[in-house]
Formats: C-alpha cells, structure tokens, sequence
C-alpha cells in the first residue's frame, strides 16, 4: 500500500511539474513573438533575446502598466529614462555586438575628500542595510554594486548619496526604503556594521562580478514593470540583477566620472510647489475666517490661499488679497490681527 501511495505521488508531482513547464514555455514563445525595439539602444540579441531566467514567464502574470518614475514596491529599485545615444548608431551596434556573457563592472575610484568618502560611506551602508539586511554577504555585495554601477551610469546622478535617494524630494524614490519610512526604524548595531563592511569594501575598489553591470534589481515577489526590458544577469540571495539591453547596458556606456561633492546623507528636501499668481476681492471678515481655517506646512506657514500682502482699499471695508510669493509666519500672524480689528 505505501508503495502504491508512493507512485501516486509521484505520478501527481510530474503532472505539476510539466504543466507549469508547459505554461512558461507558451509564455516565453509569446515573449519572443513580440515585435523588437526599433532603436539600438534598446535591442535584443544573442542571450538578450532568450528568458531572463527558467520559468520567469510564470512572473509575468498579471502585470499592469506602471508610471516609469512611479516610486518602486518593496524589493525593487526603480528605473530612469535612458538618454540619447552619445555615439553613431553603427558605431553603438558594434559595441553591442562584441559585448557578450556577463561583464564584470571596473573597480570604483574614490576621488573626494573626507567628507565626501563619509557621507557616501553612510548612504552606500543605509542603502546595503535597508535593502539586504537579512542577505548573506553575496547579496549585500550585490546591492552594493548596482549602487556604485549607477554612479557611473549617465542615467543616474553622479554622486553615492544622489543615487541611493534619488527621486526622494518628489517621492518617487529609486530605492523603496528613502520613501516608505524605514529609516525611521533604529537600525540593529551588528546588522549596520555588516553592511558598513561590505560598503566599505566596494568603495575601496572591491567588485561583485557576478551581477556585472546591473543597474537595477528585484526580488522573487516583486516583478516590475521595466522587468521585460532589460537583461537579467544573476540571481544573488533573494534578488534577480538585471542590465539594460543595447548600448546602455555595456561597459562603454558607464562613462560618467565620480568627482565628489556628495549631499548630505538622507532624503532629499521635498520640492515646493510653485507658487500660484492669481488675485482677488473678498471681504476683511471673510478672509480672516479663511486665513484661520488653512493648515500648516511643514515650514508652520499658511499654506497658499493667503500667501501675500493685503492692501487696504481705501473708505471700503474691502482687503484686495493677492496670491504670490509666501511670507513668513509672523507675517501671516499680523496680517490676520489686522483683518480681525
């Protein structure tokens, strides 16, 4: 009897395993019958027209469109649109035509001063600890690699600090832990100083080949919406590492130069709204009440509506208000005293 149970349960386990099989292959056949890019930058060849990995059809499932600039889901970094190509065309075409397996990145070349290497030593740690605490020392080395990768990508900012908190002053950060409030967690003692390690490391020169010239990466239970158009080149810990197609994602593409000038470490200040120019009339009592009603900003100013001077019209108990420039908070404050008096 338990042998019969055995074969069974054999027979059953080959089942599911041929139809899940069966269903990324239809997947990735409908993949590769998808019309390629027009542009060299961004087309497939040799391996770059193969899966991404075994069975990553089975990924794809129910995958919407998403905002290209859109802040990323845990576990993922986000993307960024590639510029135009520096090069001829032609010229491009036979860069990516030699460029074939998985390229290991060059060694990082520091070239700041002491407060540039600290402040890019503490952004380069938060980015290894936050995204890949729990990773084994390959997958925080790869973490650390897409990082130094980007800021040598012209696609990316050109400083440690800018890559790791890219996007975060209009929350749409490129790495998902400088928006969703994980820094606000205190960090574990001994899981920092693993990640200050292996930053360390990697900005003394140390390079993580496997993953090559990965500039993005996810992990097993995220797919993003860039995921079918770039170039996987590893699977380290819980994350794929992927590459952009064409000329972007070869070495000769990483030519922009670190100089230093590293921002303070952390998210970006948040970008202001532009101010609104507009005028109007409204009675003194009315737009007291108005002034009374508007929250606070961040800043403990009045937010717009009444942002500007207010000019008495003379034997009216009229206040012209105009929308501009906003003053301080005092101002604000005496000009409510004087529209109640």
């Amino acid at each position: 009897m338990t042998r019969v149970w055995l074969v069974l349960a054999g027979l059953g386990l080959a089942a599911l395993l041929a139809m899940i099989a069966h269903a990324a292959w239809r997947a990735v056949e409908a993949d590769h019958a998808a019309p390629a890019a027009a542009t060299i930058g961004a087309t497939a060849s040799g391996y770059e027209a193969d899966a991404h990995f075994p069975g990553a059809a089975l990924l794809y499932a129910g995958e919407g469109p998403r905002p290209a600039m859109a802040a990323p889901a845990r576990g993922t970094t986000g993307t960024a649109p590639l510029p135009a190509l520096p090069i001829p065309a032609a010229m491009a075409a036979a860069i990516v035509a030699a460029n074939t397996g998985v390229v290991p990145a060059r060694p990082f070349a520091f070239a700041g001063g002491a407060t540039d290497r600290a402040r890019a030593a503490e952004c380069l740690t938060a980015a290894i600890y936050y995204e890949a605490a729990s990773e084994p020392d390959a997958g925080q080395q790869a973490v650390a690699q897409v990082v130094l990768n980007r800021v040598r990508h012209p696609a990316f900012p050109a400083t440690v600090c800018g890559v790791v908190y890219q996007g975060s002053e209009h929350a749409g950060c490129q790495f998902s832990f400088a928006c969703d409030g994980a820094t606000a967690r205190v960090p574990s003692r001994a899981g920092w100083a693993r990640a200050a390690h292996v930053a360390g490391a990697a900005l003394a020169g140390y390079v993580f080949a496997p993953v090559g010239l990965a500039t993005h990466y996810h992990t097993y239970a995220v797919t993003p919406a860039w995921n079918r158009a770039l170039v996987m080149t590893d699977a380290v810990g819980a994350h794929f590492f992927h590459r952009w197609k064409g000329y972007w994602g070869t070495a000769a593409a990483f030519s922009q130069h670190y100089r230093g000038g590293e921002p303070v470490p952390g998210p970006h200040v948040p970008v202001a709204a532009p101010p609104v120019a507009l005028a109007t009339i409204v009675p003194a009592p009315a737009a007291a009440r108005a002034f009374a009603a508007l929250p606070l900003d961040r800043a403990g100013v009045r937010v717009a509506a009444l942002s500007a001077a207010v000019a008495a019209a003379a034997g009216a108990g009229w206040e012209r208000v105009a929308h501009a420039a906003r003053p301080d908070d005092a101002t604000l404050v005496a000009l409510a005293r004087t529209l109640t008096d």
